[in-house]
């Protein structure tokens, strides 16, 4: 199985630090913090990684990463051109899966605690549509928060919740086959111009087609000072 890392953005939650750098070379710890979500992968048995950047950032990690030969794993880059959305960065990632092939797409500030590994395997055995990984949180109006059917299926995300109807909050873990590229040309951009994610993985909840996980160790959105700090004391003794 194939893997996506999405580390484009312009980190507005972090600047200036981001004015010069982008966010997912920031420290936490003792590596820059797209080197653990690597790591993360590597360990779940995925050796394939495209990493999708903007043009300013992909000499940083080319410089960092190389091949990823020294990770044992294969490192390809994507430049995204413009600020299109995450579903648009994803888009990049169309020559790099084939025909009817399963692959994760990981948002690169998401840091994970668990093995990814029996998640990645359901998925495998999943016989369509996407997967999703959910996490409880405190503050569940900052997410996009699934709304559940009474069977406990997906019947919609709500992004950002002014009155959240749970606290389980959609991770920036992605699962899914190659039929996602034909899905995202069904989408239109949002209001801020862009094509999110949330509408993408809404028309698979629409088609009863989002099944979902829900993790049991710490999650992280490592995209606030207040979040990296967290992240890099947890990280800070982890070496590779």
């Amino acid at each position: 199985m194939k893997a996506v890392i999405l580390a484009g953005g312009t980190g507005t939650r972090l600047l200036p630090l981001t004015s010069y750098i982008n966010k997912h070379m920031l420290p936490v710890g003792r590596h820059p913090m797209i080197h653990h979500g690597i790591e993360t992968l590597r360990k779940a048995g995925i050796e394939e990684i495209l990493i999708t950047t903007n043009r300013h950032s992909a000499g940083m990690f080319i410089q960092y990463f190389g091949s990823g030969a020294e990770l044992s794993v294969s490192l390809a880059y994507r430049i995204q051109e413009g600020a299109g959305g995450i579903a648009d960065a994803l888009q990049l990632a169309r020559p790099f899966i084939a025909d009817g092939e399963k692959f994760l797409v990981l948002l690169g500030d998401n840091l994970f605690e668990e093995d990814l590994t029996p998640f990645i395997q359901d998925f495998k055995e999943q016989q369509d549509g996407a997967m999703v990984l959910l996490k409880e949180v405190d503050d569940p109006h900052r997410y996009g928060i699934p709304v559940f059917e009474s069977d406990g299926s997906i019947k919609h995300i709500e992004e950002k919740p002014a009155n959240p109807k749970s606290n389980l909050s959609v991770t920036g873990l992605y699962m899914y086959s190659s039929d996602v590229f034909q899905r995202i040309e069904e989408i239109s951009p949002s209001s801020r111009g862009e094509l999110e994610i949330t509408d993408l993985n809404n028309l698979y909840a629409a088609a009863g087609l989002l099944t979902y996980r829900t993790l049991s160790g710490w999650w992280m959105d490592a995209g606030t000072f207040e979040s990296l700090k967290e992240a890099s004391a947890r990280y800070w003794d982890i070496e590779y």
